[in-house]
């Protein structure tokens, strides 16, 4: 199963479209994950137009978009349980905040947004994915958005950078 990981994609402030690099991998993508930071329903119709897609609200998604997706949730895709949240809140960091909202769930994987910097990194049993944006880099040198892979229950993840 491939999944397209992206956040913050604050459509149409940050971009009118998607961008080419991202809808080339959309083109193959079983699965399309979103952390938030939508801003429109348009954004949600132009990703489901390449896949099947679930995600969260974010700090910037109005209420249509915080009834329809929620602020956080777990969902199991290829024997992967993934926990997604937006990140946005006080206290700490956006990735501790990440953390926080899942300490008594069992997830293999958080995946998050808000900060606009990619990263992953392994804290215990969990693995913590932040895509980064494909819409606004913010003071990082490149846009960014993940894949990730699962097969026989295994995940696979990297950054695609542009």
């Amino acid at each position: 199963m491939r999944i397209v990981v992206v956040s913050d994609t604050h459509m149409p402030h940050s971009a009118k479209t998607i961008p080419a690099k991202l809808r080339k991998a959309l083109e193959s993508a079983d699965f399309i994950l979103h952390a938030g930071d939508w801003c429109t329903p348009d954004t949600v119709r132009a990703f489901e137009a390449y896949a099947p897609v679930d995600g969260v609200a974010g700090n910037n998604d109005g209420r249509e978009l915080v009834e329809r997706f929620g602020l956080k949730k777990k969902i199991e895709l290829g024997g992967v349980r993934i926990g997604i949240v937006h990140g946005h809140g006080y206290g700490g960091t956006t990735e501790s905040r990440a953390l926080q909202a899942f300490r008594n769930d069992q997830v293999d994987v958080i995946l998050f947004g808000h900060s606009h910097v990619p990263l992953v990194r392994q804290e215990g049993d969990v693995l913590l994915f932040n895509p980064g944006s494909p819409t606004s880099k913010r003071t990082q040198p490149r846009h960014s958005f993940g894949i990730w892979e699962i097969k026989d229950g295994h995940l696979r993840t990297k950054h695609v950078y542009f």
